[in-house]
């Protein structure tokens, strides 16, 4: 990880280190192998030179088989060898197969959108273009990959940290706009997917999990330390509902990013987890009744004494709640206002003091990142976020009444991005249509 983490410097990898087993670092450890071997790290420090290094690009790779298929699983077998696949079948990125995916943007295949972290492979179009081929995906999915790409990029993210911890966090891009109709992103019934009906979400959320592994090295074990992974291949890609929104209701680009209704955007955050929360009563409660105790289920889930929420406690989020057409009608119908709902879960999600100190969360309120956080150590009920405004609500799921949807935040911000497409999009979306047919 650490020299995962210096070729993003464009310092040599084969920087000197001196290493130490993990139990010198837990609790009430020996220190006396770090005494004992101090002179290692001086002369590391002192002696050694570090040479500055550069990502550029590689060669064509040519691969021959007897037959296609051959070929094929000759390719995939070098995906594995070369650690630059999944585990999944990929689509090797012919030059044919990724120049098509390029009529997919307006921006020149070598623009440059950044250094992805933590390794700090170069990002240009070209690389998205690449991904996304490997993925399966298309070209009319290529504006939404560049957007969410940029938006991983943002340094408010501390995307470097995300890739490393051992948190395991994963990207959740919420997509608004006419786009996410034309392209068959799902925003309705099973819309984290998978879904053969809706395929863009998978290929989009798995091609940017190919540059967070190929280019800023997100490999278990040496680039991420996550002990369990982050249990997304596809990492999270879907639309909002917008036709589903309640009257009076903006959508989820207009609130957290100021974004014009009817634009096309993307939105990524980082969750750290997912649940799923059985919103609807099992009794004849008035609907009132109902509203309130679904809610209550809703702020239960929120109250745990998770300091992942202490990244995102500023300007950040705790996370986002998914409701369903069904659910946000019906608390609209009953007056609940996206504000009202969420000052409802944030203030009935706070933690107890003593549960805080029971927990040991005063040690890590302590170490936050944010003042504000840090400032809420003595609160007797302790808030997860500074503000409700920071918790996101997003109408998706489909027309049922019964669930809500839980995805915890590990995020210092919530980045938003316009989506660019180009002026050939329409006839990329008539050409998909003919593919996607079956005829």
């Amino acid at each position: 990880m650490v020299k995962n983490a210096v070729s993003g410097l464009n310092v040599d990898p084969n920087v000197p280190m001196v290493t130490f087993p993990i139990e010198t670092f837990l609790p009430d450890a020996d220190l006396a192998p770090l005494k004992a071997r101090r002179q290692e790290l001086y002369d590391g420090l002192t002696r050694a030179e570090a040479k500055s290094i550069k990502v550029g690009g590689s060669a064509m790779l040519s691969v021959e088989g007897a037959t296609y298929e051959d070929a094929l699983a000759k390719a995939n077998n070098l995906f594995i060898a070369k650690l630059w696949g999944d585990g999944m079948p990929l689509w090797p990125a012919t030059r044919e197969r990724v120049d098509w995916m390029l009529r997919g943007t307006p921006l020149p295949r070598t623009h440059v959108l950044g250094k992805f972290p933590p390794r700090g492979g170069i990002v240009t179009v070209e690389a998205c273009a690449i991904a996304l081929a490997m993925a399966g995906g298309r070209p009319e999915y290529l504006p939404i990959l560049i957007a969410a790409t940029d938006a991983f990029l943002d340094p408010s993210l501390r995307s470097e940290l995300a890739q490393a911890t051992s948190g395991a966090p994963f990207p959740v891009v919420v997509v608004n706009g006419p786009i996410a109709r034309q392209i068959k992103l799902n925003s309705g019934f099973g819309c984290l997917g998978p879904d053969p009906q809706f395929p863009a979400g998978a290929s989009i959320g798995r091609a940017l999990r190919q540059m967070q592994q190929n280019l800023g090295g997100a490999l278990p074990g040496t680039g991420t330390m996550a002990p369990w992974g982050n249990n997304r291949y596809n990492n999270i890609v879907f639309a909002e509902d917008e036709a589903g929104l309640p009257e009076g209701w903006p959508t989820h680009a207009q609130e957290r990013h100021g974004f014009t209704q009817g634009s096309n955007s993307v939105s990524l955050f980082f969750s750290t987890g997912a649940t799923n929360i059985v919103r609807r009563g099992a009794q004849k409660e008035t609907k009132q009744e109902d509203a309130e105790q679904g809610l209550h289920r809703m702020a239960g889930f929120l109250a745990v004494p998770s300091y992942h929420y202490l990244h995102g406690y500023e300007e950040g989020t705790p996370g986002a709640m998914l409701l369903t057409r069904v659910v946000a009608g019906a608390l609209a119908d009953l007056g609940w206002t996206k504000p009202k709902i969420r000052e409802f879960l944030v203030n009935h999600s706070r933690i107890p003091q003593e549960q805080i100190k029971r927990t040991g969360g005063r040690a890590w309120i302590e170490i936050a990142h944010d003042q504000s956080a840090r400032d809420s150590i003595d609160r007797e009920m302790w808030p997860i976020t500074s503000r409700p405004e920071n918790l996101i609500l997003v109408v998706a799921g489909g027309g049922h009444p019964t669930h809500s949807f839980w995805l915890q935040g590990n995020s210092p911000a919530v980045v938003g991005r316009m989506v660019r497409v180009p002026e050939t999009f329409d006839a990329l979306i008539e050409e998909a249509g003919r593919d996607l047919a079956g005829g």
